[in-house]
């Protein structure tokens, strides 16, 4: 059974969002006092927090779906829902939080450190948030959001100052032993460490830590043996120490050949550059200070191959202690010079400035409608796709199974523009409209669905605007009726005059004006002057 894992993937999910409630107060001498419908309340947080108790990723390994608390539904008495609470999942020290195309999500170092991976959804307003002037009673409320979801992959990189590489059974583990009060498996068979082992090494005042890399051997970069599975957990190391075997029996083997090997994976080893330190900068492992330890020198066959390499060792510009865990020979050398460079990458730490990226301010563009409508084609059909934070989160609030909710969101989209935006675009009465991306909302659009459901008559929870919405005659309709109107009044107007021209009629309508006047002044036409 596994007891060490440092690359998982997690699958987290914030919490849902709680339903606004829908309620009516009501009391003795006031069975309508208004609305009294609560919030809901909002959903828990998936968070990650560096905790110095924890030193592997084993647990998510066994239970790799979290999800945090749902947020309580509204009450009446305008009683909002309980908040969820936020899960806190502890991880290591040195957590690298990516996504699942690699790109770094957060870097957790320093104890208490966080992310949230996953946000939880917001709840939903109860109708008493909803009520205004003019909708002085709704009977509808705004559903909660689902928490946001995603599947992301968490890699552990050890916090350690130095890193000791070196083949299989070249005395690394012994030398962390002898050097710290770490107290790793030793054993005298090749892979005896199967997982990265750190201690913590005192040298005068400088106190450091260093960390061993199951056994490298060749073809470590094309994924042999367990080295190169490890190595990211040097990646921060400051420096490395090569650990080379001097006392080994192997005849096709000797330090100069292993030291080549080992500086050969390192080259072809690809440093993860998407993770960058406080510095903003990663160093590949072969560019970093090196230091050879000749290992075994206690041995008289190890002392004697020390003695032989170090002169070709020190002519490359190697550091080179003959040290021997066993007798603690060297030790102390070996050391005060890892202190020396761990000292100095410190210091050039902290000299540096830090390098602050520059805030970068992004304000809303004067016209910017906080949406975008794509067309599409659809079997041969046209399809209007609205894509917008503001149009997706309302649809989502919506419940369909109220007439008076879906007014609302009408409401709210011609508000935004959708429809201008839509008309602009040439969509007609009947084209398909969808609202988000591939699992959005359908809608078949019909124009004639004016804005202000809050100046209808119609009884809470309903909207007249849907009622016969199959029979209500569309724009173009009207139009034809009333120019149809227009015309019977016109050839009625005709068919008049031309009786009137054909004689049918005794006197014309003018001529029956004038003899009214005429009788007004007090004239008649018979009379004598």
């Amino acid at each position: 059974m596994a007891s060490f894992v440092d690359r998982v993937v997690l699958h987290v999910s914030g919490g849902n969002g709680g339903h606004g409630c829908v309620s009516v107060h009501r009391e003795k001498f006031k069975p309508l006092g208004g609305p009294d419908g609560g919030n809901g309340g909002n959903g828990g947080n998936v968070v990650l927090r560096v905790d110095h108790q924890t030193t592997t990723l084993l647990d998510y390994h066994h239970s790799p779906h979290r999800h945090a608390s749902n947020g309580g539904p509204g009450m009446g008495d305008w009683r909002g829902g309980k908040n969820g609470e936020d899960l806190v999942l502890p991880v290591p020290e040195g957590t690298v939080v990516k996504s699942k195309d690699g790109t770094v999500l957060a870097d957790l170092v320093g104890e208490g450190a966080e992310f949230v991976a996953a946000a939880g959804g917001i709840g939903g307003l109860g109708n008493a948030a909803l009520s205004s002037q003019k909708r002085r009673a709704p009977g509808f409320a705004l559903l909660g959001i689902e928490g946001e979801s995603q599947d992301i992959v968490l890699e552990l990189k050890s916090i350690a100052d130095i890193a000791l590489v070196g083949f299989p059974s070249a005395g690394k583990s012994s030398l962390i032993a002898a050097m710290s009060a770490a107290r790793p498996k030793i054993a005298d068979y090749p892979f005896t460490t199967l997982v990265p082992n750190l201690g913590v090494v005192q040298a005068g005042d400088i106190r450091f830590t260093i960390a061993d890399v199951p056994g490298l051997i060749e073809g470590a970069s094309e994924g042999k043996g367990l080295g190169h599975h490890f190595l990211r957990h040097v990646e921060r190391c400051a420096a490395l120490v090569h650990v080379l075997d001097c006392g080994t029996l192997e005849s096709d083997r000797d330090p100069l050949s292993d030291l080549a090997i080992i500086e050969a994976e390192l080259e072809k080893y690809a440093v993860d550059m998407s993770y960058a330190g406080q510095d903003g900068e990663v160093v590949p492992l072969n560019h970093r200070p090196r230091l050879v330890a000749l290992n075994k020198v206690d041995l008289p066959d190890g002392k004697d191959m020390a003695e032989f390499v170090r002169p070709e060792l020190e002519s490359r510009g190697y550091r080179v202690f003959e040290v021997s865990a066993t007798s603690h020979e060297g030790l102390r050398q070996l050391g005060f010079a890892m202190a020396e460079i761990v000292k100095a990458a410190r210091e050039a730490v902290a000299a540096a400035p830090p390098k602050v990226k520059p805030a970068v301010l992004r304000p809303r563009a004067v016209n910017e409608s906080g949406f975008k409508i794509r067309r599409e084609e659809k079997n041969l059909e046209p399809l209007f796709r609205v894509l917008g934070e503001k149009p997706e989160r309302w649809v989502k609030q919506t419940d369909f199974t109220n007439e008076e909710a879906i007014g609302y969101l009408a409401d709210r989209l011609a508000k935004l523009g959708v429809e201008t935006e839509l008309f602009k675009l040439g969509a007609k009465p009947g084209d398909t409209v969808v609202i988000g991306g591939d699992d959005g909302v359908v809608f078949d659009w019909e124009p004639t669905m004016m804005a202000g459901a809050e100046l209808l008559g119609s009884p809470r929870g309903t909207d007249i605007r849907f009622a016969d919405i199959g029979d209500r005659p569309t724009r173009s309709q009207k139009r034809e009726e009333q120019q149809e109107r227009r015309d019977a009044k016109a050839a009625a107007r005709a068919e008049l005059e031309a009786e009137r021209k054909a004689g049918i009629w005794t006197e014309s309508v003018s001529g029956r004006r004038a003899a009214g006047s005429a009788k007004e002044s007090g004239l008649d036409g018979d009379d004598d002057f």
